[in-house]
């Protein structure tokens, strides 16, 4: 028996310790919102969260993840995670859906994890600003509610 922490809650699984994650989320806890895609770590439809870092569940065996805290897409949450859930679907971003979630996931550790993100950011919204002389309204509103604290004033948020 291998024991995986899944979206906070602990399960108890009888599988082979060589059993790739993304099938013992999948067909052992129905966790379908983890995607195969090809099996080679490299299209990231598979991505979850292991202990906060991005992580292609199609490469790493659950006994290797035994121990660890795993999130999925469907468990996913907090500012950072709300703010990318809810451009994506302001901003249409999604074409078949199949990889959405494996983009989301990395996306959330990207944005949690990296602060010279913001300068990337603020850079791409410059770029914008300059070639087409004022960005959309819903990239300025991704660009606030992704880097402006809560207790921040709306003034200072411009």
């Amino acid at each position: 028996m291998i024991t995986l922490k899944v979206n906070g809650e602990s399960h108890e699984l009888d599988v082979s310790p060589e059993m790739p994650l993304l099938w013992a989320l999948r067909d052992r806890l129905h966790l379908t919102g983890t995607k195969f895609g090809c099996g080679k770590a490299m299209c990231g439809a598979c991505t979850v969260h292991i202990d906060g870092q991005a992580a292609r569940s199609c490469s790493i065996m659950v006994g290797e993840a035994a121990g660890k805290t795993i999130t999925t897409i469907e468990a996913v949450s907090g500012r950072v995670a709300e703010a990318v859930t809810q451009a994506w679907q302001r901003l249409d971003v999604v074409q078949c859906g199949y990889c959405q979630s494996g983009q989301i996931m990395s996306a959330i550790v990207l944005l949690n994890g990296n602060k010279s993100v913001l300068v990337f950011v603020t850079g791409l919204y410059n770029s914008i600003r300059v070639s087409f002389g004022s960005p959309p309204s819903d990239v300025i509103q991704l660009r606030i509610s992704l880097w402006v604290r809560p207790t921040e004033s709306r003034a200072s948020r411009l």
